[in-house]
C-alpha cells in the first residue's frame, strides 16, 4: 500500500483471548521499527513520493472474540444498483459474513461500482461477525491505496465494523481512554481515532487530540498521530501536517507527513491542492534541511502531477499561471512553529 500503513491485524483464537494485550504490546515496537524502515520517500527520478508496501506483519490484535460461532450468520442484503448484477451475489450470499466482507472489498478494489453498494447495505449485519484476519488486513491496506475515495471509505467502514466501533461518542470515548491509559494500544487507537473523525464523529475533538499527540515526546506516538491526521482527512488537518513536515525532529515522521499530504490517507485531491501554496512557501524557509526540502518537492509533484525538480521559481511560475478550476489557495489558520 502506498504511503500509509495504519490498520488493525488479526484476532487470535478465542482460547488465547487472555494473552492478547501482552501480544499486542510486544509486537508493536517490532512493527514500528519495520514501518520506519519502509516509510521512505523517494527524492530521485522526478522526486516522486515513493510507494510504501507492507507485507504480512502480524502486528495488531483485536480484543473481540469471534461472534460468528455464537450467532447465526446474517443473510447478504441485495444491492439496489443494476451494476451489481454482474457480481455473483448468489454465491457471495452463501458465504460466512467474514468471507462476504473480504470478497466484496476485494471486488471493490477492482470493480467499485459493482460491489460498494453491497458493502454499505451489509455493514450493520456484519457487525459482531467479523474478525481482523490477515486477509482482511491486507485487503483494507489495498483498498486504502485506491485512487477512488469511495473504496477508501469502504475500507474504513469495514475496519470500524470489524473492531465493533460504532460511529458514536461512546466509541470516541473508548479510544480516548485507550490512548490515555493503555500505551500498548495507543498507536492503533490514534489511527482509528482519525478514522472515526473522518466518518463524522466529533472531527474537531479528534483533530485537537491528534494535534496534541503529534507533539508528544515519544516518537512512536507522534508517528501514529500523523497517521491519525491522515485518516481524519479534513481541511483542518492540513495545517498540522504541513507543520510536522517542516518541523518534526524525526526524519521518518516528516516523510509520513509529506506522504499523507501528497497521496495517502483520506484527503481528497481538491484538499491536497489547497496545500500547494504553503508548500511553495516552505521552500523559502531557510531552516529546512536538504532532505526536508526534497520532501516538499516530492509532495508538490505528487499533488500536482507537474515536474520542475528543485527549481522553486519554476514551481511558483507554473502555479501562478495554473488555471485549472479546482485550484484553491489555502491560507493556514495557525501553522505551528518548531
Amino acid at each position: 500500500m502506498e504511503g500509509i500503513s495504519g490498520a488493525p491485524k488479526p484476532a487470535p483464537p478465542v482460547e488465547r483471548a487472555a494473552n492478547r494485550v501482552s501480544v499486542t504490546t510486544n509486537r508493536l515496537p517490532r512493527y514500528a521499527a519495520f514501518l520506519f524502515l519502509l516509510a521512505t520517500l523517494s527524492t530521485v527520478a522526478g522526486y516522486q513520493v515513493a510507494r510504501l508496501e507492507i507485507r504480512g506483519p502480524n502486528w495488531f490484535r483485536s480484543n473481540q472474540p469471534p461472534a460468528s460461532s455464537v450467532n447465526p450468520p446474517p443473510a447478504l442484503l441485495p444491492a439496489s444498483n443494476p451494476a451489481a448484477a454482474s457480481v455473483d451475489v448468489e454465491a457471495i450470499s452463501h458465504l460466512a459474513p467474514q468471507q462476504q466482507a473480504e470478497r466484496l472489498l476485494e471486488l471493490a478494489i477492482k470493480l467499485p461500482d459493482q460491489s460498494l453498494n453491497l458493502i454499505h447495505k451489509n455493514l450493520d449485519s456484519w457487525r459482531g461477525h467479523l474478525d481482523d484476519t490477515d486477509r482482511l488486513f491486507h485487503l483494507i491496506l489495498a483498498a486504502l491505496d485506491s485512487d477512488d475515495p469511495r473504496v477508501r471509505v469502504a475500507a474504513v467502514e469495514i475496519d470500524l465494523v470489524a473492531n465493533n466501533l460504532r460511529k458514536s461518542a461512546h466509541s470516541l470515548a473508548k479510544l480516548r481512554n485507550e490512548i490515555q491509559h493503555n500505551p500498548g494500544s495507543r498507536s492503533l487507537a490514534l489511527w482509528r481515532l482519525g478514522a472515526l473523525g473522518n466518518r463524522g464523529v466529533e472531527p474537531a475533538t479528534v483533530l485537537a487530540l491528534l494535534v496534541r499527540y503529534s507533539r508528544d515526546a515519544n516518537q512512536l506516538t507522534r508517528f501514529w498521530a500523523v497517521e491519525g491526521l491522515a485518516m481524519l482527512g479534513t481541511e483542518e488537518s492540513i495545517d498540522p501536517l504541513l507543520s510536522i513536515l517542516a518541523h518534526d525532529p524525526a526524519k521518518q515522521i516528516r516523510e509520513r507527513a509529506a506522504t499523507n499530504l501528497a497521496r495517502a490517507g483520506m484527503l481528497t485531491g481538491e484538499q491536497r491542492l489547497t496545500a500547494v501554496p504553503q508548500l511553495l512557501n516552505l521552500l523559502d524557509d531557510d531552516s529546512l534541511d536538504s532532505e526536508t526540502r526534497d520532501l516538499v518537492y516530492a509532495a508538490l509533484q505528487a499533488i500536482t502531477g507537474a515536474s520542475f525538480g528543485r527549481n522553486p521559481e519554476a514551481w511558483r511560475e507554473w502555479w501562478a499561471h495554473h488555471d485549472q478550476p479546482e485550484k484553491i489557495h489555502h491560507t493556514p489558520k495557525n501553522l505551528l512553529t518548531a
